[in-house]
């Protein structure tokens, strides 16, 4: 049974509006067979003053290359999980992970992890993170057979009592993206994987899993597969959808009205459709009820959007959420982190510092 979800009501159009019309038409909720497609998702800065050495390459000295282009030169003293101690010879910085796009000891480029180094698909360059895998720059264009045979076992199918969606993985510890409507007001939720085996496809289905963070505004879900016969999955790279150009060609993967790992194709119709407020990808890629929470690819095989919505009286009129605002989900996760207390609420409000508790309040 495909699962019919639901958004906020939009109150922002006005009444005769025809886009407002179709909008408000195609919000699914479970009980109304509608086919809208959503039945199917701070930078940080250093801490210290950082030296920018652009585009210089010192022999013998290890490079830090940063996403906004930039590099720090000097010797890398200590390598952590959330950051990189590195001596320029004054004085030694601590650069976040979150700001690099790759490092360079000695010349010889390398991930910025080593565990990005084992598990990353052949596709990701540059490691912003050690939670998902990102890289802004433009990437060499691809056959869709070849990058569907590489990447589509990274597309999952996501299933509960309600219906289904899809999702995808972003690291190969069972983290996956999917859209918040698939599992909103869902206790049980199972996720069916395609593993890779003798080059045939095996499906398996997790049930043990947990929801991490979601934000029901911008219509997305972290969630964890916790199986313990979970091994590492194959997983995306979140590309950019600043530097697509309309007219690109996309293609998605995903399970519409339960048809899973179907691929559908089209091109970038424009990047700033505003509906209620917020800023949607529109393409022609082919979406339907049960391709929510799918990612929507560039012919690199990087991550661009994740679909959530359609129209249905016209063709080719799908929607997806750019991964800018994915990649600030993940990064900021904690803040939308899960609550069984209250488990529509996206927020996780945090215990003011203990000095402050016992303050008189302001009059």
């Amino acid at each position: 049974m495909l699962r019919l979800g639901r958004l906020a009501p939009h109150r922002n159009y006005r009444r005769g509006s025809l886009i407002s019309r179709a909008f408000r038409a195609n919000q699914l909720v479970k009980r109304a067979w509608l086919h809208y497609c959503l039945a199917m998702s701070f930078k940080k800065h250093l801490a210290l003053p950082v030296l920018l050495v652009c585009g210089l390459r010192i022999a013998s000295a290890d490079v830090i290359q940063l996403k906004d282009q930039a590099a720090v030169t000097g010797k890398i003293l200590a390598e952590k999980p959330d950051a990189v101690v590195v001596d320029v010879g004054y004085t030694a910085l601590v650069v976040p992970r979150s700001v690099i796009a790759g490092i360079s000891k000695s010349g010889a480029v390398l991930p910025a992890t080593a565990s990005a180094a084992s598990n990353a698909p052949a596709l990701s360059v540059n490691t912003l993170s050690q939670f998902f895998y990102s890289d802004n720059r433009p990437a060499t264009v691809r056959d869709v057979q070849d990058l569907v045979k590489q990447i589509g076992e990274a597309v999952v199918q996501v299933r509960t009592p309600g219906g289904l969606g899809s999702g995808f993985f972003i690291n190969a510890d069972g983290y996956l993206i999917t859209n918040f409507h698939v599992i909103e007001g869902e206790t049980e939720i199972s996720v069916e994987v395609y593993h890779q085996r003798n080059g045939q496809l095996d499906r398996e289905t997790y049930k043990q899993v947990k929801i991490i963070a979601i934000n029901k505004f911008h219509d997305l879900a972290l969630l964890h597969i916790e199986d313990k016969n979970a091994t590492k999955f194959k997983y995306v790279t979140l590309g950019s959808s600043d530097v697509l150009n309309v007219g690109e060609s996309v293609f998605a993967i995903g399970s519409p009205l339960g048809l899973e790992r179907t691929v559908t194709s089209g091109i970038l119709s424009t990047k700033t459709r505003q509906l209620e407020g917020e800023l949607y990808l529109q393409t022609t890629a082919q979406i339907n009820p049960g391709n929510s929470g799918g990612p929507l690819f560039n012919l690199a095989g990087e991550v661009v959007g994740v679909t959530n919505m359609k129209i249905t009286f016209g063709e080719g009129l799908g929607f997806a959420i750019p991964v800018e605002l994915v990649k600030s989900f993940l990064e900021h996760r904690d803040a939308f982190a899960y609550s069984t207390d209250n488990p529509n609420n996206p927020y996780r409000y945090l215990e003011p510092p203990a000095r402050t508790k016992n303050l008189p309040l302001a009059q």
